[in-house]
C-alpha cells in the first residue's frame, strides 16, 4: 500500500505500479501522455516535489510521501497564463508534447522566475518535440515568464477576423491543459484490448497456429487468424498487397506482419495471451537491399515480382545537351531509411454492430475516408456502414497514412462484440509503420559557361520495403521534381522503387523529393565551381521564373517568387565565410491528373457557422486556416465559427492530409461555401436566419496526367518555393539556418513560420544524426536513439516568408508542410564543403561535429 501526494490530494495505491497508470487509468490524469513508455520523449513529464520527472519510468513505491503536480493540478491564473502564452507563440501543432512541456516551463519559471533562452531550452531537453523545432515552445516559455512577473492580467487571444493574421490556433487550450482527447485517452464503457503476434522472421512461412492455450485463459475474448477475416485480408493505400494477417502456408514479408490478433478484457491478460499463442514457422531466406532484390535468382517478396514501380521522364534531349555542354558533374548519392517519430503512437478504438453491420472507429490517421474504405473492404461491408472519426491526431509527417491498428481494432470488435483498443507500444511503432525511402542516385548535371544550366540526367532505386504503401508516388514525385526549380527542359530521369523485406517505406515529409533535392542541389554546387561563380549566383541565374518553362514543360504561375526567396537570403550569404545554400519545390495537391477535390460541409446553427470537412488535422493546423477563411470570407469573427474535427458519414471526403494539399483544395472548397452564403446573406439577413440552412463547397484541383503529349502541361495546380542558407561556426556546429519560403499568401503567419522551423529541425536531423539501422530487416532504433535534436542542441531558425501570389484560388495559399524539410540538407551539405572542403554524398553527413566518420 502506497500514499502518493497528487494535486494536493492524498491517494492511495495497493501495489507497485508505473506511476503513469496510475496517473491516466486510476486517477483520469490524461494530460499525462504515454508516448514512448521508454523514458526517452518526455510526453509523460510531472513534477515531483517541483521537479521535472517523467512518470513512464517512474515506480510508485518511489514516490511514498512525495507531491506529484500534474497540467491538471496547476491555478486557474497558471492555466489562464500557459494557454496564453503558447498560443500567443504559436508554440502549439500537434499538441501531443504540449503538456510534458508546459510542467518543465513550471517547474523552470518556479525555480527561475527571469529565465535566459539557454535556461529555457534546457529545461526541456529531455522533451522531444517533432512538430515545432522547439523555437517557439521555448517563445512560450520565455512570454509565460514575462506575464507572471508582470502580473498581466485579462489574458486572452485576440479575436479571429481575416486571412494573414497571427491567429492563436482554435485548439491551444485543450492541447495545452490536456483535456483535448488523443484515441489513447478515451473511456469506453466495456471496452476491451486488443494487440498483434508478429512474426519474428522478416521471410518465413506460417507452418501452423495453436491458439488453444490462449483461448483458455480466463480474460480471453478471442484469438484471430487470416481465415476469422470476413471480407478481404489485403489492404492498402492504393496498391492492396499488405495482409491484415498473414495465413497459414504464407508467406510474412518483414518483421512487421501480423500472424494473429489476440483480445482480452485487460493489457496485463493480453499479453500473457500472446505468449500462449504457438507459431510455427519455416526460415526462409530473404532480401535486404534493392540491388540483391533485382538480381534474377532473388526470393520474391511478392509474387508478381520485386519490382514495385518504374518511372522514365524524358523531355528534350538530355544526352545531347550534356555533350554539347561546357562543364558536366556526374556522382552518385545516397540518403537512408528515416523515422517519422511522431509523438503519439498509432491507437485505435472500434466499436462494431454485426446485427445493424455497422462500424464506428476512432482514429488518429491522416485520411478518415482512407480508413473507411480499407476496413470496409476488411469487413465485407458497404463504405457508409463504416464510421470513421478523428480524435486529435499526435502528428503525423505522412507515417499514419497507411493501416496500422484501425482495420485490427475493427475486426477484433467484429468477433467480440465488445469496443476494443489497439495501440502500439513505441517499440511496434518503429518497426511497423512506413518509413521515408532509403535512395541510391546517379545525377548528372551539366551548364554552359555561363553556368546556365541545359540538362541533367538521373538514375534512382529506392527501397519501397515489405509492402507498397504509396512508394509509387513517392518514387514519381521523386523523379518529377528532380531536375529542380529551374528553367531548362532536357532531362532523362530514370526510377525504379524496388520490394525487400525491409520495414516498408512511403510517405514522409517531402514525400520523395528531399531525396533527389540532395542530389541536385550538391551537384549545382560542384558546376558553380567549375564556372566560377557562386552556389548562390548559379541559383538566381536559372531560378525559374513567372512565365518560364519548368523542366516539366510547366509554365510558371506569374506568382512565382524563387528568385525572391534568393534575394531574401543574399546578404546572409554573401557576409557568412561558412555558408551553404539549397533551394527547392514542391507541389501542393496530387497534380498529374489524378482526382484531387477539395469539399467542405457548413451548416448554421444557433447563428454560428460549423464547418465540416473529412480532412485531418495532424497539427498542421487547418480547422484555424478554415475559421480564418470563413471570416475573411463572411466578414465575421472566429466566435462566429465552429471547426469540427473531420469524421467520415457527416462531413464530405476531402481526401488525405498529405502533398500539402489541404490549405489550398480545402480552403478553397471552404471559400466557395462561404460564396454561397453570403448571397444568402444579401438584404440584411443575418446568420441568425439562416439557421438550420446547409452549404456546400467543392474544389477539384485538375491537372493533366503525365505522357499527356500537351508542350506545356499543368501538372500541379500549385508549387511553392523556398531558399535556406545554413551557416556554421568556426567549430563546425550550426550557428543558424535562414529560411525563406514563398507560400503563395499566408493565411496564418504564426503557424507557416511554425511549418518552416518544424520542417528545418526535422531535416537537420536527417542530415547530420538521425539513423535507423537494420539487422536484416530488424529495426535496432530505440526511440532514445535515433538521433532526433533536442531543444539545447538545436541551432536557431529564422524564417522569411514571401507572399507575391495574387490568385484568388484559396486567396492565394499554397502548402508549406512538405516543403520546409526539403533543401534543408544539400544546404548543410554545402556548408560543410565550404568549411573543410570535403564533398559527402551520403546521409547523415559523416565527420561532421554532430557525427564521426564510421570505422
Amino acid at each position: 500500500m502506497y500514499t502518493l501526494l497528487v494535486n494536493g490530494t492524498n491517494v492511495t495505491v495497493e501495489e507497485d505500479r508505473m506511476l503513469i497508470d496510475v496517473l491516466r487509468n486510476d486517477l483520469g490524469l490524461k494530460s499525462v501522455k504515454d508516448g514512448c513508455s521508454e523514458g526517452a520523449c518526455g510526453t509523460c513529464t510531472v513534477l515531483i516535489d517541483g521537479k521535472a520527472t517523467k512518470a513512464c519510468v517512474q515506480k510508485v513505491s518511489k514516490m511514498e510521501g512525495k507531491s506529484i503536480v500534474t497540467v491538471e493540478g496547476l491555478s486557474d491564473r497558471e492555466k489562464e497564463v500557459f494557454v496564453y502564452a503558447f498560443g500567443e507563440a504559436g508554440a502549439v501543432q500537434c499538441g501531443f508534447c504540449i503538456p510534458g512541456m508546459v510542467m518543465c516551463a513550471k517547474g523552470l519559471i518556479d525555480q527561475n522566475p527571469d529565465p535566459t533562452r539557454d535556461e529555457a531550452a534546457f529545461a526541456i531537453r529531455g522533451n522531444i518535440c517533432r512538430c515545432t523545432g522547439y523555437k517557439k515552445i521555448i517563445d512560450a516559455i520565455l512570454l509565460a515568464a514575462k506575464l507572471f512577473r508582470e502580473d498581466a492580467k485579462d489574458l486572452k487571444a485576440p479575436v479571429v477576423d481575416h486571412i494573414g493574421q497571427r491567429a492563436h490556433r482554435v485548439d491551444v487550450p485543450e492541447k495545452v491543459l490536456g483535456y483535448g482527447e488523443y484515441v489513447d485517452d478515451m473511456e469506453v464503457e466495456g471496452m476491451i484490448y486488443g494487440s498483434a503476434i508478429r512474426t519474428p522472421y522478416p521471410r518465413a512461412r506460417v507452418l501452423s497456429i495453436d491458439k488453444s492455450e490462449a483461448l483458455a485463459l480466463p480474460g480471453v475474448r478471442a484469438v484471430l487468424t487470416a481465415d476469422d477475416v470476413p471480407g478481404g485480408n489485403k489492404v492498402g493505400h492504393l496498391k492492396k498487397d499488405w495482409d491484415t494477417m498473414i495465413p497459414v502456408g504464407e508467406i510474412t514479408r518483414y518483421v512487421g506482419d501480423a500472424v494473429c490478433l489476440v483480445a482480452a478484457d485487460t493489457p496485463e491478460i493480453l499479453e500473457e495471451a500472446k505468449k500462449l499463442v504457438k507459431i510455427e514457422y519455416e526460415e526462409l531466406p530473404g532480401v535486404f537491399s534493392p540491388q540483391e532484390a533485382l538480381k534474377p535468382d532473388a526470393p520474391l517478396v511478392h509474387e508478381t515480382g520485386n519490382v514495385l514501380a518504374h518511372e522514365h521522364l524524358v523531355r528534350g534531349d538530355a544526352k545531347k545537351a550534356i555533350e554539347n555542354s561546357k562543364y558536366v558533374v556526374t556522382k552518385e548519392y545516397y540518403t537512408p531509411f528515416t523515422e517519422h517519430a511522431f509523438l503519439e503512437p498509432e491507437c485505435s478504438i472500434a466499436i462494431v454492430d454485426r446485427e445493424k453491420e455497422e462500424a464506428l472507429i476512432y482514429s488518429s490517421d491522416q485520411g478518415t475516408y482512407d480508413t473507411q474504405h480499407e476496413c470496409s473492404g476488411m469487413l465485407g461491408w458497404e463504405r457508409s456502414k463504416v464510421h470513421v472519426i478523428n480524435k486529435l491526431v499526435g502528428g503525423g509527417f505522412g507515417g499514419k497514412e497507411d493501416m496500422s491498428v484501425q482495420h485490427h481494432a475493427a475486426l477484433l470488435a467484429y468477433h467480440t462484440g465488445k469496443p476494443v483498443k489497439v495501440k502500439l507500444t513505441r517499440k511496434e511503432s518503429i518497426m511497423i509503420h512506413p518509413k521515408r525511402h532509403p535512395a541510391w542516385m546517379e545525377f548528372t548535371t551539366a551548364c554552359d559557361e555561363n553556368g546556365y544550366l541545359t540538362g541533367m540526367t538521373a538514375k534512382v532505386i529506392t527501397d519501397t520495403g515489405a509492402y507498397a504503401s504509396l512508394g509509387g508516388p513517392v518514387l514519381q514525385r521523386l523523379c518529377t521534381h528532380a531536375a529542380g526549380p529551374y528553367n531548362y527542359q532536357n532531362i532523362d530521369i530514370d526510377g525504379t522503387a524496388v520490394y525487400t523485406n525491409n520495414p516498408p517505406a512511403g510517405a514522409f515529409r517531402g514525400f520523395g523529393v528531399t531525396q533527389s533535392c540532395f542530389a541536385t542541389e550538391c551537384n549545382l554546387n560542384l558546376l558553380a565551381e567549375m564556372v566560377g561563380i557562386t552556389p548562390w549566383e548559379i541559383r538566381y541565374r536559372n531560378a525559374i521564373r513567372p512565365g518560364q518553362e519548368l523542366p516539366n514543360g510547366q509554365i510558371a504561375s506569374p506568382g512565382t517568387a524563387l528568385a525572391e526567396t534568393l534575394e531574401a537570403v543574399k546578404e546572409i550569404y554573401d557576409s557568412h565565410p561558412y555558408v551553404g545554400i539549397g533551394c527547392a519545390m514542391k507541389n501542393a495537391g496530387v497534380g498529374v491528373g489524378l482526382p484531387d477535390w477539395g469539399r467542405c460541409r457548413m451548416t448554421i446553427e444557433g447563428g454560428k457557422v460549423h464547418v465540416r470537412s473529412g480532412a485531418s488535422c495532424i497539427g498542421q493546423g487547418l480547422g484555424t486556416v478554415l475559421e480564418q477563411v470563413v471570416c475573411e470570407a463572411l466578414g465575421v469573427t472566429g466566435d462566429r465559427v465552429v471547426y469540427v474535427a473531420a469524421e467520415t458519414n457527416l462531413a464530405p471526403d476531402s481526401g488525405t492530409t498529405s502533398g500539402s494539399r489541404q490549405t489550398l483544395v480545402t480552403g478553397e472548397a471552404a471559400r466557395r461555401a462561404c460564396m454561397d452564403i453570403l448571397e444568402d446573406l444579401k438584404g440584411g439577413k443575418t446568420l441568425e436566419d439562416l439557421n438550420g440552412k446547409e452549404y456546400y463547397g467543392e474544389y477539384l484541383a485538375a491537372t493533366d496526367p503525365m505522357g499527356c503529349g500537351k508542350k506545356n502541361p499543368v501538372s500541379h495546380v500549385a508549387y511553392g518555393y523556398a531558399t535556406q542558407v545554413v551557416c556554421l561556426n568556426e567549430d563546425g556546429t550550426i550557428e543558424k539556418v535562414v529560411a525563406a519560403h514563398d507560400v503563395g499568401k499566408a493565411i496564418n503567419p504564426l503557424s507557416v513560420e511554425g511549418q518552416i522551423e518544424g520542417g528545418v529541425v526535422m531535416s537537420l536531423g536527417y542530415a547530420l544524426t538521425e539513423d535507423f539501422p537494420l539487422d536484416h530487416g530488424k529495426p535496432l532504433a530505440k526511440f532514445g536513439t535515433l538521433g532526433l535534436f533536442r531543444a539545447d542542441k538545436t541551432p536557431p531558425v529564422e524564417s522569411i516568408i514571401v507572399e507575391e501570389n495574387k490568385d484568388p484560388l484559396a486567396y492565394g495559399a499554397v502548402g508549406i508542410g512538405e516543403i520546409t524539410s526539403i533543401p534543408t540538407a544539400p544546404a548543410v551539405q554545402g556548408a560543410y564543403y565550404k568549411f573543410d572542403g570535403k564533398f559527402r554524398t551520403t546521409l547523415p553527413l559523416e565527420d561532421t561535429a554532430y557525427r564521426k566518420s564510421k570505422k
